[in-house]
């Protein structure tokens, strides 16, 4: 619980109070985990340090058992939340929120309730909490990336030909439920030979035949936290210029993992994996960023791009994927999880590649 870093945050910059409305975020707060769909969800905390859960009447009792001493308020459909939640709050002046995530009719209408006069985004402040994870997160996430690998396993004992990628990605969501795994970390995605060269392609009919790859890209979420991995998996022998493709971004996952210690910078490590490949003549099918955050979302902060000159540190969490997808021949991508150490990195996704 990072309250008392939020009240100082508060008192420094002289607000009345701050609202967080991303569902991670007040997950990562409150330990309350709760998908509001298309209502509204708010943890509230004032000046004075009064906290507060906003929620839907039908989420109520259990943000109560998940919470302790934090006023747990339920609205009904029929009601207006702000409204409900005025009531044991009184007018906010300077408020913060979360840009990011709230939508503009909401924004106006909290505004309009509580005749707030300033702003102040606040959209970074919770993901620089969760940017670095702790001990207890760090084996949460490690158990995370330990069933994807599980997935992977699954769904290579079950390759044959005839077998469809819809039919694949069935028994790897199925299969990983008896290992108590209720949720994917998103889509699974599965597809044989060609169709990779969609970066996030769509399982469909097509068939698994003799002699191609098969990419697999799927994560599980393991007591809130998710992993995310992609194998391409040769199934019989394939051609000369697919496995020249394999291993060229075999070598560049490889050598930005190489790379991974604390002081470089994101960018660094996209323009390594890109300039092996860029060098080999294929940067024009490698058509997105080396990778991205994993946490609590499967996507978070940070993007590791060019774009991004943050630095590592100890405890952040994030995907090295690069790719190459040329139409209607090839697509083969491989991604790792990472936890930057103290001196470079672990390797939380174990498969073999």
């Amino acid at each position: 619980m990072k309250k008392k870093e939020l009240l100082e945050f508060i008192q420094n910059e002289k607000l009345d109070t701050i609202m967080i409305t991303t569902p991670k975020n007040v997950e990562y707060l409150t330990n309350f985990a709760c998908d509001p769909h298309e209502r509204t969800l708010i943890y509230a905390l004032n000046n004075k340090g009064e906290e507060f859960i906003l929620c839907p009447k039908l989420e109520e009792e259990d943000a109560k058992k998940s919470t302790n001493d934090i006023t747990v308020i339920g609205y009904l459909d029929t009601q207006n939340p702000y409204e409900v939640l005025k009531k044991y709050t009184s007018d906010i002046s300077k408020l913060g929120i979360e840009k990011d995530h709230l939508t503009v009719s909401r924004y106006e209408s909290i505004k309009d309730v509580y005749n707030v006069s300033e702003v102040k985004d606040i959209s970074s402040l919770v993901r620089n909490f969760r940017k670095k994870k702790n001990d207890k997160e760090l084996e949460l996430m490690e158990k995370a990336a330990y069933y994807a690998d599980i997935c992977i396993d699954i769904a290579v004992k079950n390759l044959r030909v005839g077998i469809t990628e819809l039919e694949l990605k069935s028994i790897i969501e199925n299969e990983i439920k008896k290992h108590n795994i209720s949720k994917m970390s998103f889509d699974t995605i599965v597809l044989f030979g060609e169709n990779a060269a969609s970066p996030h392609g769509v399982s469909g009919s097509r068939k698994l035949k003799e002699n191609e790859y098969v990419l697999l890209d799927l994560g599980c979420y393991y007591k809130g936290y998710a992993s995310d991995i992609t194998r391409c998996i040769e199934f019989g022998k394939v051609g000369k210029f697919e496995k020249e493709i394999y291993d060229l971004v075999l070598r560049a996952n490889t050598e930005a993992i190489k790379a991974v210690k604390p002081g470089i910078s994101f960018a660094y490590l996209d323009k390594i994996a890109r300039d092996i490949i860029t060098e080999a003549g294929y940067g024009k099918y490698f058509n997105h960023r080396l990778g991205h955050g994993l946490g609590m979302d499967c996507h978070e902060y940070p993007d590791v791009s060019e774009k991004t000159k943050d630095l590592l540190e100890p405890g952040i969490t994030f995907t090295i994927e690069p790719g190459i997808y040329i139409p209607d021949k090839v697509g083969i991508r491989i991604e790792d999880d990472i936890f930057v150490t103290e001196d470079g990195c672990k390797v939380l996704t174990k498969y073999i590649k």
